[in-house]
């Protein structure tokens, strides 16, 4: 619907793809407002019937417009590093609507946390939450805290994407969070508020989610029969899209699930999606730079690269790829590989593609997510650009990088060589 062809040529929304391309240049990435837009109302609005806050994941993507569109739709947003937070800021997102998540968080990270007033601290140690509490004396504070728990569930996902089984770095184990409530509740300065937990993503059943709630749940209650006041439930995010012939539930079977798992407990819901938000709602725009046969192989070299989307080299991520302008075509087998000088540099591996030439666009979709927010500028590229579409407008919301972005804050001298004895 927000990208479709017409006349045989890809459009966003009501901008020609090919005419972007030849404007900005390419590798490019393009996102349609109006796909980000409605994916967040569907979202947000299948829990309309409970008290909650949708918490945007910035790591899915943070650029600035991104996430001052969201904020405007009334999102929240979960943070996982302090230059996240501070992306929030800059976005003019609301301090009281983030929530400040992540298994490493620093001191300093800490620190900005506290002073910037944020909703609450998703705690992941014991260890962290003594650093917690030591900045929260020294800087006279009290934050709202909610321990992370890991209730040990298979989501069924990449194990590079799970993230709530016992094996995992994140989160406290289920077995000790209870001692871990009863010991932290003497603190005069921890405001504990709630319980949370984030067991994935890209997860394409609701049944993993509603395993989790049901422990976290049990969890919730016992707390509560011992006095403590608890009001958040935190479930974090992970719910998947369609890049291939996967059948996610649609957010509105995924809320009416988790709703009646909550109906007979009194809380605010606290979700962190991120993927199902933005991840269709944006392409990556690539230019064939050459094709070449060898070993009885395919190869589409492109423009774009590992650098530039990591998915499929990182965890063999399938995306979907279309030429920007259609026509008759006999298909091949192909590998689409990218400029960079590894073999793990491909996006995609035996692909049954239109066949290309030099100079030709093509389409890699579901890279609104994961995308532009992986990469790097390995080989010294260049990271691409970025463009938001609404209707028959476009707007450059990061414009590519240059060589003096590249090499900014290097030194330029190194230490002097020894002389030589003679």
């Amino acid at each position: 619907m927000f990208f479709a062809y017409r006349n045989r040529t890809l459009f966003c929304e009501d901008v020609s793809v090919a005419e972007i391309a030849r404007r900005i240049g390419t590798p490019l990435y393009l996102y349609s407002q109006s796909a980000l837009e409605r994916q967040f109302r569907e979202f947000d609005g299948a829990f309309a019937a409970v008290p909650h806050l949708t918490c945007y994941a910035a790591k899915a993507n943070s650029n600035l417009a991104i996430l001052s569109l969201l904020r405007r739709l009334g999102a929240g947003l979960d943070v996982v590093s302090g230059g996240e937070l501070r992306r929030a800021a800059a976005a003019g997102m609301d301090p009281g609507k983030i929530v400040f998540s992540g298994v490493g968080k620093t001191v300093d990270e800490i620190d900005l946390g506290l002073q910037s007033g944020i909703l609450q601290f998703n705690v992941e140690s014991a260890a962290e939450l003594e650093i917690l509490q030591a900045r929260a004396r020294a800087l006279r504070k009290v934050p709202d805290v909610a321990l992370r728990v890991n209730p040990d569930v298979a989501s069924g996902t990449h194990p590079y994407i799970a993230t709530g089984g016992r094996e995992h770095k994140f989160g406290i184990p289920i077995g000790q969070a209870l001692e871990l409530y009863r010991s932290a509740r003497r603190s005069p300065l921890l405001r504990l508020t709630g319980i949370g937990c984030h067991i994935g993503s890209q997860i394409t059943s609701v049944e993993p989610f509603l395993l989790a709630l049901r422990r976290l749940k049990e969890v919730f209650r016992c707390l509560r029969a011992e006095g403590l006041d608890l009001r958040r439930l935190d479930l974090g995010g992970g719910l998947g899209i369609v890049y291939d012939k996967e059948q996610p539930p649609h957010p509105g079977e995924y809320a009416g699930a988790i709703i009646e798992v909550l109906r007979d407990l009194d809380c605010f819901l606290m979700l962190e999606p991120g993927r199902v938000i933005i991840g269709n709602a944006g392409i990556l725009v690539t230019r064939v730079v050459v094709t070449k046969q060898s070993n009885g192989k395919n190869f589409v070299v492109v423009d774009a690269g590992m650098s530039d989307l990591l998915r499929p080299s990182l965890y063999g991520a399938y995306h979907r790829i279309e030429p920007v302008v259609r026509g008759r075509r006999t298909a091949w087998l192909a590998d689409v590989v990218g400029p960079i000088c590894e073999t793990g540099d491909y996006l995609a591996r035996d692909r049954k593609l239109p066949v290309v030439k030099a100079g030709e666009l093509l389409a890699i979709g579901g890279a609104g997510a994961y995308g532009f927010s992986l990469a790097s500028n390995y080989n010294s590229r260049m990271r691409a650009a970025e463009i938001l579409v609404q209707g028959a407008n476009y707007k450059l919301i990061r414009k590519r990088e240059r060589f003096s972005d590249l090499i900014r804050g290097e030194a330029r001298r190194p230490f002097p060589l020894p002389r030589k004895s003679r």
